[in-house]
């Protein structure tokens, strides 16, 4: 029998190797352009969903409200302080496509800070799977399931805006593969922090997760989403909604 803690690790890598997938197709494979942005939106769609019912309500039925809107406000202050600070140093564009990251000749620094920045959007979203599986239910299928669907456009449409500015092959795989294997571990710190909480805690820590990724997905997917399918993003998010609540309903 696996150690619930392993588990915890090698279920937040498996979420986290979508980057790499989406990475690797947009690097060996031209996809158009309006399909890279539909498929955002349609991930962005997916998390929005695991956002309301994953993860906010979840905290809500374990810690009450004041829990949940402490932990919810707090994961939004702290990402959105952290994503600024890398706006600044150049990483304001990391998920963008179109031709909006900055190169390094163009903004010293900046490759280095899209790197933090992709590592900052993937630890909520890793830490909640270890979470999950915190109570001997194992883990939460949906909540994994959800995570994958949303990675694979998130790596294919930041791989795609790298390769525009110029990184190299060894920086894009480098980038997605570092941060495959902090997914593991933010999902294993994700139990192991868990486990010292009471259950006040782990409601905490849930909504903290739940307010870090809306906050990232207004501040970095939505506005790729917007930028290639416009009057189709919500319609294109409505079906990335409704799958990820049709799965979690199918695991629950």
């Amino acid at each position: 029998m696996i150690p619930e803690a392993l588990q915890a690790g090698l279920w937040g890598a498996l979420a986290g190797a979508a980057l790499l997938i989406g990475a690797a197709v947009a690097w060996f494979v031209r996809v158009p352009p309006r399909l890279v942005t539909a498929i955002m939106a349609f991930g962005s769609g997916v998390l929005i969903s695991a956002v309301a019912f994953d993860l906010v309500e979840d905290a809500y039925d374990q810690g009450g409200l004041p829990a949940t809107m402490a932990g919810f406000a707090a994961g939004v202050l702290v990402y959105s302080a952290a994503n600024a600070a890398l706006a600044r140093q150049g990483a304001r564009h990391r998920k963008r496509s179109g031709g909006q990251q900055a190169s390094e000749s163009d903004d010293a620094g900046s490759g280095a800070a899209i790197a933090v920045g992709a590592l900052l959007d993937g630890i909520p979203e890793s830490a909640v799977i270890g979470v999950s599986l915190l109570g001997g239910g194992g883990v939460g299928l949906a909540t994994v399931a959800a995570i994958f669907i949303s990675n694979l456009p998130e790596g294919l449409s930041s791989a795609v805006g790298m390769k525009r500015a110029g990184r190299s092959a060894g920086y894009v795989f480098g980038v997605w593969g570092a941060i495959a294997l902090a997914s593991g571990l933010a999902a294993l710190a994700g139990y192991l922090g868990g486990t010292a909480l009471g259950v006040t805690g782990v409601a905490a820590m849930t909504a903290i997760a739940g307010g870090a990724i809306l906050a990232m997905l207004t501040d970095t997917m939505i506005p790729e989403a917007v930028e290639g399918t416009r009057n189709g993003t919500g319609l294109i998010a409505g079906a990335g909604f409704l799958t990820a609540f049709a799965l979690g309903h199918l695991g629950g």
